[in-house]
This record gives structure tokens, sequence and C-alpha cells, in this order.
């Protein structure tokens, strides 16, 4: 696939214009919401395009003058949303052939995923005429803060049945993970999880039915975005798979390629043919296809988000060796138990570095009862200086490639000083580092979210930290191999001071 093909896909996430078709003034429809997104955004200067209402019943549309058809706005269009029934929308894409319409994301549901393959096909072979690319149909389109294209369905607020309280359900900050989702459902849970998390994104797609663009396509479109750091994959089936080989091959040597492939099971699989018609292959084929192309794949929703959290934040390690630090010792077990169960190894120190802390113990720096074999436990003595000192010096250690700091905010000396003298230290060396803080209380999300502020993610649990770290150690294995880890590693670093 060339440049100039991922430039085509541009037009959805950057339109000049844009029409809605079956726009609303019926609040609790699909065309309303998407419509106001898009008026909403343009009032506030984010969307910068023409927008343009289309419903034949209404005139105007949030002070948007409204039309019959497509083929009545005098201007070009780029973009059309489509949010009609399926037998109307074959009649939608001649319009859109007759206004030389570069994109259509098509929303409506009632197509290939129940059985209605024939009503698909019509519209991509009206497309395919013109040049039309497709989104969809049977999904929920496109989120780009930037632009202000938001095409997705779901209200920033609801209004609770039991009174007039109104519920934020905001959109997640911009960042630099980009999600690619063929269940448009599970991007929304994405997209809450990740603005509850205040984890950020680059760009959100959501495919659905893919009967144009796949998601070898959209890979390959975000490989040459300079706003996507990690991308994130859900997919039930992937279409034509020599291609998406070739092109995750291409793109993971350039930023990550997570993937939550749903449909692993027989009834799974039955599941995702009726949800988006996918036709799912052998897990054991998929398996091979991820680690052949570099592709890094999450067992669930949880190790999915936090993996890319971890290749967003940190880079990656160029071996298997880690070193744990604690304040606690049946955590930090735990931290070792679950490394080791991911292929990790957490090795004794080098006899220089067990000399080192022997040394800062004698002199009283760090409690005389302090296992500093690996892991390091510093226990219920800790103070924010001890940590300091003790992660600078396991950096130090050639033989260790990353660490797992579990910082257990309970202790009694241990102060919030120690976030930001770790991260200082932490910058000093192109190593990766995740820490972890057990707990729910406002202390503990406090903890967490301030490392994550700093660059480091935080985790609530060890076993969480150690699977975050595989991803790190994966992801620097497979580009070692390549050549390619150290060159990666210093683009990663630089970019990450400049922000």
């Amino acid at each position: 696939m060339v440049m100039q093909e991922a430039d085509r896909l541009d037009v959805f996430f950057n339109p000049r214009s844009v029409a809605v078709i079956g726009a609303t003034k019926k609040i609790d429809k699909a065309g309303h919401v998407i419509f106001k997104n898009f008026a909403y955004n343009k009032t506030r200067g984010v969307f910068k395009g023409a927008l343009y209402p289309v419903n034949p019943n209404e005139e105007s549309i949030l002070g948007f003058k409204c039309y019959s058809s497509i083929t009545e706005i005098p201007d070009e269009l780029d973009l059309i949303v489509v949010v009609v029934p399926a037998r109307i929308v074959p009649t939608i894409m001649e319009e859109a052939v007759t206004k030389k319409v570069k994109a259509a994301i098509i929303i409506s549901s009632g197509f290939k995923e129940i059985g209605n393959g024939e009503l698909e096909e019509q519209i991509v072979a009206i497309a395919r005429k013109a040049g039309i690319r497709i989104l969809g149909p049977n999904c929920l389109g496109v989120y780009y803060q930037r632009t202000g294209v938001d095409t997705l369905f779901l209200p920033e607020t609801k209004i609770l049945t039991t009174g007039d309280e109104v519920i934020a359900t905001p959109r997640p900050m911009v960042g630099d993970i980009a999600i690619v989702t063929q269940s448009g459902a599970f991007g929304v849970a994405a997209l809450d999880f990740l603005a509850g998390r205040q984890i950020g994104i680059s760009k959100f797609v959501s495919f659905g039915n893919k009967c144009d663009v796949t998601e070898s396509e959209m890979l390959h479109y975000l490989l040459y975005d300079e706003e996507t750091r990690v991308i994130l994959l859900y997919v039930e089936d992937i279409k034509y798979g020599r291609q998406f080989l070739n092109i995750a091959k291409e793109v993971t040597l350039k930023k990550p390629i997570i993937a939550l492939k749903a449909g692993r099971s027989s009834a799974g699989a039955r599941a995702a043919a009726s949800h988006t018609g996918a036709i799912a292959g052998s897990d054991r084929i998929y398996d091979a296809a991820f680690e052949q192309s570099g592709v890094i794949r999450a067992r669930d929703m949880e190790e999915f988000f936090d993996m890319g959290k971890a290749l967003a934040m940190q880079p990656p390690a160029l071996g298997r060796n880690i070193g744990v630090l604690t304040d606690a010792g049946g955590p930090g077990i735990m931290a070792v138990d679950e490394c080791e169960s991911n292929g990790l190894t957490v090795e004794r120190f080098s006899e220089e570095t067990l000399q080192r802390f022997q040394k800062l113990k004698d002199e009283g720096v760090l409690p005389k009862f302090a296992a500093t074999s690996n892991p390091v436990d510093l226990t219920g003595s800790v103070t924010d200086d001890m940590y300091e000192v003790a992660v600078d010096l396991m950096f130090q250690d050639p033989s260790v490639d990353g660490i797992i700091l579990l910082g257990l905010h309970h202790l009694p000396a241990l102060r919030e000083k120690y976030i930001e003298s770790v991260a200082q230290v932490a910058n000093k060396y192109s190593k990766p580092i995740v820490m972890c803080d057990i707990g729910e209380t406002e202390m503990a999300l406090y903890t967490r979210s301030k490392f994550d502020k700093l660059g480091i993610p935080a985790y609530p649990s060890p076993e969480d930290a150690a699977r975050a770290m595989k991803a790190l150690v994966n992801y620097g294995v497979y580009l070692k191999k390549r050549h390619m880890a150290e060159d990666y590693i210093v683009k990663f670093l630089k970019k990450k001071r400049q922000a």
C-alpha cells in the first residue's frame, strides 16, 4: 500500500465539509446526537469545515439550514455521515456518486451482520465506481478531538430517570493512543474507561462490518500519524490476512500495536458472526500471525489498556530481567511470581550492585534488615529518600532491563515527595519503569494519578504492573531482533522530553 492510498483516508479525520444524512430534532435519535456533536464543535471553532443537516422533513436543525438531499447542497462535499434505515442507504450512495463525495461513514445497521449481505455488497459496488471510501456500515465512525469530527451517537451528558440529575460521560482527553475497533460497543467502553483513567487518545475509529476500509488500511494510515504513538486494535476477524501481515510488520517497527482478538472460542466465533458478520479463523493462526508481525496480543480488556498505557509512557526494555523495588514483602513476591509466569526473570543483582546496597545499609541510608538482592524490600521503615537512592542504584545495574516499583502509600514515613524524586531519576535512564500502589482510596488514586502525569504508568495490582512490563519487554525484544530498538528508544525519549 502506497502513501497516497493512506492519504485518502485523511478525509475521515480532516474533512472540509460534512453532511449528516438523517439529522433530526428528536433528541433520542442517533442522527440528532451526531449532528449536535458537529454543531457544538462548529460553534466552538474546533470543527472548521462546512456543516449541513440533511432531512426532507425539517427546514432547519440547531440553527443550520436543512436540505432534503445532498444533491441540493450547493457546495462540494468531502464526507457524508449516514444515519438512515439500511434500505435507504443505496439511494443515498447513488446521490453521493452524483455529488462526487469523497468518503462516507455509514452508522446504519441492518446489513451483513443480520445476513443481509446483498444490500451491503450493493452499496460497496455503488461506492467503488466513484472511488468513495466507506467506513462501516454498523459502526460508530470517527472521533478526532483536534478537528471536531465526532460521529459517536453518545451524548456527553445523560439525565437520570429518577430525577433531573445530569451525569457527565466525557470523551477522553487528547493523547497519543489510537483506538481502532471492529466493535462499536467495545469502543464506547474503551472511551469511557480511558476517560475515567485520564488516558488520552489521538484518534478513534470504529469500522463495524468493514465493507470497504479495513483494519490494515487504518493501521497504515496511523503509521504516518505523528500524533499517534501506540495503536490499540480490537478485532473479531481480520480481512485480507496477507495484507495485514505485511502492513503490521511495517507499522510495528515504528510504533507498537496491541491487539485484543475476540471470538477465540467456537461460541465466541459464532457470536462474532452475528455481531459484525465476522468470519473468525483458528485462534492459533492469529497467535502465529501476531507474533510474526510484531503485534502484541492482550488476553483481556484490562491487559489491553494496561499494555497500551505502558508503551505510550515508557521506552521498551532491551531484555527480560526485571528489578523489583517494594516497601512491602507480600506484594513484591506477587510481582515476582507474575513476572516469571509471563516469561520474565528476576535475577540477583551483580556483585557490584549487591556491594553498593550493602554499603548503603552499613551507612544507615537503608534499613539494615532490608532485602537487597532482587527484589529489594525497603520494609515498613521506608522513607522518600530511600526510594530515590534504591531506584537509582537499580537503574545503574547493567543486568537490569526494567524496574517494577511498588510504592504502597500506607506506610507512616512515606510521603508523596518520592513520586517526583523517582520520576526525576527515571528520566536519566533509557530503561522502563512501571509502578503499583494497591488500593482504591483517595490516597491510592492520587498516588497513581501523579505517577501517570509524570510519565510513569501506575497500576492497582502487582500483577497488572508485571503484565504491563511484559509488553515493554516483548516489544523491545522484537525491535532488538530487527536491529531497530536503539533507534526507536532514542526517538521515543526525544519526543517524551519535548512533550
